[in-house]
């Protein structure tokens, strides 16, 4: 299963800019279309250890159920 997300880049005079419609926070810059792609990648990434961190560090000490969660993309 892959859940799909929507990338949006933009040419600036820069180079690119980046952001995941679905994903507040989640953005970024590059030289290149490529680049910002990549970038992009590693943003998804950081953003969503990050909130796991922040969750878990809310969390501590309280009694909650984790398991897994599937999304399906249609």
């Amino acid at each position: 299963m892959t859940m799909k997300l929507t990338a949006v880049f933009e040419q600036v005079p820069e180079g690119y800019i980046g952001f995941v419609e679905e994903l507040p926070g989640a953005n970024t810059q590059g030289a290149t279309l490529e680049e910002a792609r990549v970038n992009l990648k590693e943003a998804v990434e950081l953003v969503l250890e990050a909130n796991r961190v922040l969750t878990e560090e809310g969390l501590e000490n309280r009694p909650v159920i984790r398991e897994p969660f599937e999304l399906v993309a249609e």
